[in-house]
């Protein structure tokens, strides 16, 4: 059993990191404001959370046939398609939103920083943008 969560895990953290790479090069472009930068990042490592959201809803009906997971340990399985399908599909649910837990936890500690930095900011007598 852990291979098979093993398989999702390094599929899923391998889109999740070149996710986290496009949104880290944004927010890099945009340090010349620190708080627009966090923004930007709250909002894409939200948009980050809720597509791994559809992704979870979305994987228990989803045909698990064209889902790297059933290239590599889903054809050795000696179930029913039927079974397999349940199996791996509630395998990559769970794996989908495990990996959604932490994108929200990234996504609320830059809405956090963010807010405080401006908050920072505002206390300062600094402009503000809108």
């Amino acid at each position: 059993m852990e291979r098979i969560r093993a398989i999702p895990d390094q599929t899923i953290r391998r889109a999740c990191a070149f996710a986290g790479l496009g949104i880290a090069a944004t927010m890099l472009a945009l340090s010349f404001d620190v708080v627009l930068a966090f923004r930007v990042g709250a909002v894409l490592t939200t948009f980050l959370l809720v597509a791994l959201l559809y992704l979870s809803h979305r994987a228990p009906r989803y045909d698990v046939r064209r889902t790297e997971l059933w290239w590599v340990v889903g054809r050795s399985i000696p179930l029913s398609r039927e079974r397999v399908q349940a199996l791996l599909g509630g395998v990559l649910r769970e794996r989908y939103l495990w990996h959604a837990d932490r994108a929200a936890g990234v996504a609320i500690l830059f809405w956090l920083l963010a807010f405080f930095l401006w908050v920072g900011r505002m206390l300062r007598g600094a402009p503000v943008a809108t």
